[in-house]
């Protein structure tokens, strides 16, 4: 598959949930998941660590109301989406999270995706 390919499948995945899905088709074994410094998790390697990141972030949800992601934008062998979650958490009540997801791809599969979105508001 080529980047918009694998883009356009991502999406749909994504779409509907098929979050481990989408890891074992389209993601290298060695891919790289990087979040902002603030986050629990900043830089996660390989398959089965992003797995069992996903895991820790489901297990912390109580509900998600709603889920949108944006068509994929393509650029040589880079794609970006922005994500909109409105979920419940265990903890911290009920939220609503943007980010700018940009992923790399080399050989066929996703080798490095990276996670954009506010921290936590500041205490000043």
């Amino acid at each position: 598959m080529n980047v918009e390919q694998i883009a356009n499948q991502l999406v749909s995945y994504c779409r509907t949930g098929q979050y481990e899905q989408a890891h074992q088709e389209l993601y290298a074994e060695t891919a790289v998941s990087i979040e902002p410094d603030f986050a629990p998790r900043p830089r996660t390697e390989g398959m089965e660590g992003i797995r069992a990141k996903g895991q820790a972030w489901a297990e912390m949800v109580q509900e998600v109301h709603n889920s949108q992601v944006s068509d994929p934008i393509c650029a040589g062998n880079h794609f970006s989406v922005t994500m909109i979650t409105d979920a419940t958490f265990k903890e911290g009540g009920r939220q609503q999270i943007a980010e700018v997801c940009v992923y790399e791809v080399q050989n066929g599969k996703i080798v490095k995706e990276q996670f954009f979105y506010p921290g936590p508001p500041s205490q000043e």
